[in-house]
């Protein structure tokens, strides 16, 4: 973690006191909640519920208050993290948003939720949470649920990746032939990612918030190996002929998912219709 493919980084000592400032954090966090009546209960998700934390995790942390006190919990989201300790900056969010990002001084990032007992619902998302409090038993309940449910892609979700790829691709061959070359990467890059979910999906996996490249990458991910080496081979840089190739690259990989999807889904896979959208480009 510390080396990183010939990159070393001159902050060693600082990033293997990651950890011990991490944990000093949730001590605070989970002290200042068991304490607060207008808690119901709090819970952490990500790495840490997942019990597969890394030297840099961060804590994602979903408070659930008492609803008559939701608002104000909300009217102090930037005051509440200084509790817990030194803020360095928070990510500047809008007065209404119900959640705060806190980067503190030891570069340990915590993500606030603020929730009402009703915003709480069994979901593939709460499956592998750590409840650090739970006051009236309503996260033990709903763990419980949501560890009986298991994902299965929609019709819906299959319809909106594949029209989400055509798009990018399209506009990634407007932008290069635009020479807007970084707006073409961007849309590439939507591109490996739509590739990734979908294998995401095929495996019966719920994918990522779309934007989202959390652990598609590196020793977390659920890619197989064939998978992360595809992710790889489609990089690219400025060049207009290396992005277009690695555009064409992509392509036969789109190609067997899609069907698989929809033979799975019982969708129409129309290859004739989906040659003509890709024709259009390459």
């Amino acid at each position: 973690m510390i080396q990183c493919a010939g990159f070393v980084t001159r902050h060693k000592e600082r990033d293997l006191e990651i950890p011990k400032h991490r944990q000093a954090l949730m001590t605070a966090i989970e002290k200042d909640l068991f304490n607060d009546d207008d808690v119901l209960a709090a819970f952490y998700g990500g790495s840490i519920g997942n019990e597969n934390m890394d030297l840099y995790s961060d804590i994602d942390l979903r408070i659930v208050v008492l609803p008559e006190k939701f608002q104000e919990f909300i009217s102090n989201k930037k005051k509440r993290p200084k509790k817990w300790g030194n803020v360095l900056y928070f990510e500047g969010l809008g007065p209404f948003v119900t959640y705060s990002i806190a980067h503190y001084d030891c570069f340990v990032k915590v993500d606030t939720f603020y929730y009402k007992p009703e915003d709480i619902q069994p979901s593939i998302w709460l499956k592998n949470i750590k409840i650090i409090k739970d006051t009236n038993g309503m996260l033990a309940d709903i763990l419980d649920k949501s560890m009986a449910l298991s994902y299965e892609p929609t019709a819906e979700e299959i319809e909106i990746w594949r029209t989400k790829f055509f798009a990018y691709f399209h506009e990634a061959y407007r932008r290069v032939m635009r020479k807007e070359y970084y707006y073409a990467l961007k849309c590439i890059d939507h591109l490996r990612l739509s590739m990734a979910t979908a294998w995401y999906m095929e495996m019966g996996i719920q994918p990522n918030a779309f934007g989202d490249w959390a652990k598609y990458e590196g020793q977390r991910s659920k890619l197989k190996d064939w998978q992360r080496a595809l992710l790889e081979s489609w990089e690219c840089g400025r060049n207009p002929l290396e992005m277009i190739n690695v555009m064409k690259s992509i392509i036969p990989e789109f190609i067997r998912v899609h069907k698989n999807l929809c033979h799975r889904l019982r969708i129409e896979e129309n290859f004739e219709w989906i040659s003509r959208v890709i024709d259009m480009v390459i």
